[in-house]
């Protein structure tokens, strides 16, 4: 657990380090870049869209494990809208609430109790 810990604090760093310098040359205006590679067709819209799927599915499972309250949907449209930012403090999060137990980080403390996990 503490070496999944240390890659999401090393991760983190260098995405908010990167995004920090991108925003610095490039401006704040991700969605139109994005966008805009997807309906090119090319290689990059091609990442995007696959990407896209990524986020789509960590916005579910956000939602999921929440047992789909307000407060699960409110995460999962973070979950999709931040991406490996929200995700990476999420799990960060959760590896400490949950005691490192990744069968209840992964299914939530409910789920893994109800299918005897823990």
């Amino acid at each position: 657990m503490n070496s999944f810990r240390l890659f999401l604090a090393a991760f983190l760093a260098v995405l908010v380090s990167y995004t920090f310098v991108v925003i610095t040359n490039h401006g704040a205006d991700l969605f139109s870049v994005f966008i805009g590679d997807m309906t090119g067709l090319n290689w990059a819209g091609q990442f995007n869209l696959d990407f896209t799927g990524f986020l789509m599915l960590s916005g579910i499972w956000t939602a999921w494990r929440n047992h789909f309250t307000q407060t699960a949907f409110a995460l999962s449209l973070l979950a999709f809208f931040g991406g490996m930012l929200f995700l990476g403090i999420y799990l960060l999060y959760l590896s400490y609430a949950e005691q490192g137990d990744i069968k209840r980080i992964l299914l939530g403390r409910e789920r893994a109790r109800d299918a005897g996990l823990g």
